[in-house]
């Protein structure tokens, strides 16, 4: 790659388009995890789909890596820039191109915030059911990029569930439209499917068709409860799925993430609770479902329990949630973790990752979104370092093998990127691994999207 070159993509995009000042193209390089990026070459701040078709064009005929870029809020070493390539920026293409109330979809392009989306939506009664814990900050784009979850994938599913199509730039510039503006459709092979989580590999998501639900009548019943131990609470939350509760949201916070959280906004934490779930409906009888988890809750050892009985006090709650990630980050630097095991067999995940941290002396704060068995353990280890010490390293395979032992995976939400691919052959075949290297093949010949990640 030479200079040359790169003066020639600033001259094929609109003036100031091509950003390659090393401070802000560092700026760009990095997303929320500790992993060292490469030296990019320059960002490009595409505004339209016709930017990226020409950077990728460019791209293709220089033999340039190319990372696609959200809003960085990533903790998986996804969107984290190569050596000598170009971040492609995707965080000002804002636009909402249509939401359309009859059809209860909406069109949306990848730098559209997520928490935006939704609010456009309760405009007209519907809402965008993915909402990951970064929903305020994060992008459509990066959403799609990792299929996230979030808080209410208990009963909507993560973001694979609604989405419908895309509008896909490939690695060489063409553009291509997969699935369609319907809730069914199952002509040819699920395209949608495959770039939906595929993390930047495939190609670049300039738009998405999205379903969209409608928004509860009623503001939904929250429930808090507070356990003497973690093992306790998360056999009340198989409880509540075997009863059939069908609960909007089920939270679960260990002590530790508590205490931190305690520690930075003085929350109340008694000392005697080890574990807190948070659990909500939405459905036309939510009060009532409300009551009946709070009942076993009860039977399942809770030492407290409170049904809110108002929506300022259900968003107290649900804020002491979305607070969990920043209360560890002061504590230290964090490899943030994200296995999911069968519901049934949440029990013994918790009770794994508390043996292990016990074993190897590292401090282990977990946070899950518990109806769905997905646990996000976060491992805190001393600030500076450039990546966890060996011993944290050993704790985090200690967990990741239990998770798959558990018939678990070693993620459910954030995706591989580049922490995680030292374990991929744990969980995939090699029959698997091969015809996963076949897909990239045929997307991309050149290997230039986002290299290194994901597979």
């Amino acid at each position: 790659m030479t200079a040359t070159s790169l003066d020639a993509l600033q001259r094929l995009l609109p003036e100031g388009m091509v950003v390659t000042d090393p401070d802000v193209t560092d700026s760009y390089a990095r997303d929320r995890t500790f992993c060292a990026p490469g030296t990019a070459l320059g960002v490009v701040l595409a505004r339209s789909r016709e930017d990226v078709v020409t950077t990728l064009r460019w791209a293709s005929e220089h033999r340039v890596p190319v990372v696609p870029r959200g809003a960085g809020t990533g903790l998986a070493g996804g969107a984290t820039a190569v050596e000598g390539g170009v971040v492609l920026s995707l965080h000002k293409m804002t636009a909402i191109r249509e939401l359309s109330p009859a059809d209860e979809i909406a069109v949306v392009e990848p730098g559209v915030i997520t928490a935006d989306l939704d609010r456009a939506a309760r405009e007209h009664g519907l809402m965008y059911a993915p909402d990951p814990s970064s929903y305020e900050i994060s992008t459509i784009g990066g959403n799609l990029a990792t299929n996230a979850g979030g808080l209410r994938c208990v009963k909507y599913g993560v973001t694979r569930d609604s989405t419908l199509g895309l509008e896909v730039v490939l690695a060489d510039g063409r553009v291509l439209e997969t699935g369609r503006r319907t809730v069914k459709g199952v002509t040819g092979y699920d395209l949608t499917g495959l770039f939906v989580g595929s993390e930047g590999t495939l190609g670049v998501i300039t738009a998405a068709t999205v379903r969209l639900r409608r928004a509860p009548l009623v503001p939904p019943a929250t429930v808090a409860a507070e356990f003497p131990t973690l093992v306790s609470a998360a056999e009340a939350v198989a409880a509540v799925i075997a009863a059939g509760c069908q609960p909007s949201l089920l939270e679960l916070l260990d002590r530790a993430t508590l205490k931190a959280i305690d520690d930075w906004r003085n929350i109340g934490l008694d000392p005697d609770t080890a574990a807190m779930l948070i659990a909500q409906s939405d459905a036309s009888d939510g009060q009532a479902a409300a009551e009946r988890m709070a009942a076993l809750f009860e039977e399942k050892g809770a030492s407290f329990v409170a049904v809110s009985s108002t929506p300022e006090e259900a968003e107290e709650l649900i804020g002491v949630r979305r607070l969990a990630y920043q209360a560890k980050e002061r504590l230290g630097a964090c490899l943030v973790e994200d296995v999911c095991v069968p519901r049934s067999r949440l029990p013994e995940m918790i009770a794994a990752v508390e043996a292990t941290a016990a074993r190897h002396e590292v401090p282990i704060f977990t946070v899950a979104h518990a109806g769905d068995g997905n646990l996000h353990p976060v491992f805190v280890f001393e600030h500076g370092l450039a990546e966890p010490p060996p011993h944290v390293w050993a704790a985090a395979d200690e967990v990741f093998r239990a998770a798959l032992d558990l018939g678990g995976t070693l993620t459910g939400e954030h995706g591989v990127g580049l922490l995680k691919r030292r374990w991929l052959d744990l969980e995939t075949s090699p029959v698997a691994r091969e015809l996963q290297h076949g897909i990239k093949q045929v997307f991309d010949p050149l290997g230039i999207m986002n290299p290194g990640k994901a597979i």
